[in-house]
């Protein structure tokens, strides 16, 4: 079929593909063990990290939602594209050329892969802008970046450019480049007139907006001219590419610092963000052209890390009121996050850039460093609303800012907050404290969105939704199945001594198989003992089973010795057989981790000699010693044997 990439070409990119570094561009990697590396699921909302990488075997997967995979269906997953975009745009990363079934001719670029023609198209309009930055005709753009502070270095930095004032420069310069109209329609780069397309931005200061893992996918656009009719701002409209909900500004630039320094500064525009990271405030971004979200904040959840063990994030706004508004709605936000949540406004109104301008970069360090709690902030937000010095008004913002205290998560917290609000009420504690109990209770028995919420919980805990499994693992189905279905499998207890060892056996094969075979191998043949063993769970025998069908033919390399396996299991156990090669193994060093695994064969082996023997003293118990001595004789010695056996196996591990 035309357009088919090879398989062996598929395969190919599957192996050479650095599963961790394609998952990096998306999600903070911590290590887990030799090997090993772990962070929030980008596929599900989790507070503990759970979503597990083993770049040696080249798979994923997510020990909360069950999600697994390789390089080429995270890349789908994560961007929305068909298999054959997402292993173009891997094997483009690695610089390997793709053949097709058709004789090379590949899809049709208009119909598969039109996602990367957009990347390409903004790369290189991204590039357009770049350049015009540097001519004649932008000195107006280069001296606004001047006023504000920013040298010609800054502006390389953030990738600033200049949209030419006349109606086609980025249209001429794309069409040369092989684009056709109907592409660039896409783009969100153009406008349309009765006359065609022309360039949406004309005589503007231009600033790339990135995703996260660093691809142009939309324009941020500054009015420079009086003349110039349109807002002060212009972006990108919504696109295949960019959805404005989804997207932080600077998220490329600040995402590893954001992770290293477990914090994120949320501003109000591009040129606060450049004054921020230039100011040494390198984990600013900001939204483009919308309020923070629930999009936004699963981005930051997973670059933060916010398991709970700490990680902030902090909001700057405007003094005014506008920006209070601001605040405010991030608070209504904030119970999304584990992190602490703060809010730094300077007094005098100034943005970060005026900051930096005004006073330098020591003072936007000082505006990050002198931030508050917003629940602070949003509690004293209520209370100015009222008159403090009656009755009437002290009574009226206690009924206000009650509920405010009462969401606040950490019972720590919470008593401490309690405190604070009758002082600033002038109020006893006690009375307060009862308005906050009122408040969480009212909240827990009707509040929007509790029914939501419950809901939730109610499907999380719903057979196959998550929980560690794997579909087709989760319990048993409520009636027989037909005769045609396929088998189902119970998820093994994880108490059954028997089912643990069975199971740390097939972690050590599946992930180390070298210790089958070869030097690092117990002696007296490894791979026939373990073809030899019996396993009594009913999944691990299946995966047992596969091992031996897969065969030591590519144990030589991990990806294709894993794929190999998940390939001759039943279907509803192939996620098993992902969480098998990544989850971490107990050991530290290349030594320890080979005396791991050499310790847990010779348990499995010796487990089997156990059984064999009690098999055959069984059989000796039974017999006639005297009326069948040779066969008694000939049990004993096998008896012997296996007691050889036993030992020489605790001597060699």
């Amino acid at each position: 079929m035309a357009g088919l990439i090879k398989r062996e070409d598929i395969d190919e990119v599957r192996q050479r593909t650095d599963i961790k570094e394609v998952v990096d561009g998306y999600v903070t990697l911590k290590g887990a063990g030799l090997g090993t590396f772990k962070g929030l699921c980008p596929f599900h909302d989790e507070r503990s990290p759970s979503f597990t990488v083993r770049p040696q075997v080249g798979r994923y997967h997510c020990f909360g939602c069950g999600e697994d995979g390789d390089a080429i269906s995270f890349v789908q997953k994560m961007d929305h594209t068909s298999f054959h975009e997402a292993v173009e745009k891997l094997a483009a990363r690695i610089g390997y050329e793709l053949r097709y079934e058709d004789g090379g001719t590949g899809p049709n670029r208009e119909e598969v892969g039109k996602r990367q023609r957009l990347l390409d198209a903004h790369k290189i309009a991204d590039e357009f802008f770049r350049a015009q930055l540097l001519t004649a005709g932008a000195a107006e753009g280069r001296n606004f970046l001047h006023g504000r502070g920013f040298d010609r270095n800054a502006a390389e930095q953030f990738g600033v450019g200049y949209a030419p004032q006349g109606w086609d420069s980025l249209l001429k310069h794309l069409r040369g480049r092989g684009f056709t109209d109907a592409e660039l329609k896409l783009t969100g780069m153009f406008s349309e007139g009765n006359r065609g397309i022309y360039d949406r931005f004309r005589g503007r200061l231009i600033w790339p907006i990135r995703d996260i893992a660093g691809d142009t996918i939309g324009f941020g656009a500054r009015k420079l001219y009086e003349d110039d009719q349109g807002p002060k701002y212009l972006n990108t409209p919504e696109t295949v590419l960019y959805k404005k909900s989804q997207v932080l500004y600077g998220i490329d630039l600040a995402k590893r610092n954001i992770a290293k320094d477990r914090q994120l500064v949320v501003v109000e525009g591009y040129t606060d963000v450049m004054a921020c990271h230039l100011a040494g405030v390198g984990t600013a971004v900001a939204t483009c052209g919308t309020a923070f979200g629930t999009d936004h904040i699963k981005i930051a959840r997973r670059l933060l890390s916010d398991d709970g063990t700490g990680g902030e994030v902090i909001f700057t706004f405007d003094g005014d009121a506008a920006g209070q508004k601001a605040a405010l709605r991030a608070f209504e936000e904030d119970q999304r996050f584990v992190a602490q949540t703060y809010v730094a406004v300077e007094p005098s109104g100034a943005d970060p850039c005026d900051l930096r301008q005004l006073k330098g970069d020591a003072a936007v360090r000082d505006l990050i460093g002198t931030r508050r709690p917003l629940f602070e902030f949003a509690i004293r937000a209520s209370l100015k609303r009222h008159n403090l010095d009656t009755v009437e008004g002290r009574v009226a913002a206690l009924r206000e800012s009650a509920p405010v205290v009462a969401q606040i998560r950490d019972s720590g917290i919470r008593p401490a907050y309690v405190r604070e609000l009758a002082g600033w009420l002038g109020m006893p504690i006690e009375e307060v404290s009862r308005a906050v109990g009122l408040a969480a209770k009212r909240a827990a028995s009707g509040a929007p969105g509790t029914a939501g919420t419950a809901g939730a919980a109610s499907t999380a805990g719903a057979p196959g939704a998550g929980q560690g499994t794997t579909p087709g693992q989760a319990g048993q189905p409520a009636a027989a199945p037909p005769s045609d279905a396929p088998i189902a499998f119970m998820r093994p207890d994880p108490r059954d001594p028997i089912a643990a060892m069975e199971r740390q056996a097939l972690e050590v094969v599946i992930q180390n198989p070298a210790v089958l075979g070869g030097e690092s191998a117990l002696s007296g043949g490894a791979w026939e003992r373990f073809e030899a063993c019996h396993f009594v769970t009913p999944a691990y025998s299946a995966v047992h089973t596969a091992v031996r069908a897969a065969g030591l033919a590519h144990a030589g390399d991990p990806v294709a010795w894993v794929e190999g396996i998940r390939q001759e299991v039943p279907e509803p156990l192939q996620g098993l057989v992902s969480e098998l090669a990544v989850v971490p193994l107990p050991a530290s060093t290349p030594e320890a981790l080979q005396r791991y695994c050499r310790d847990i064969l010779a348990r499995l082996f010796e487990l089997q000699i156990t059984r064999v023997k009690a098999d055959k003293m069984g059989q000796l118990q039974r017999l006639d010693a005297s009326a069948q001595p040779e066969e008694f004789q000939r049990l004993n010695r096998e008896l012997m044997q296996l007691e050889m056996q036993r030992r020489a196996l605790r001597m060699d591990s």
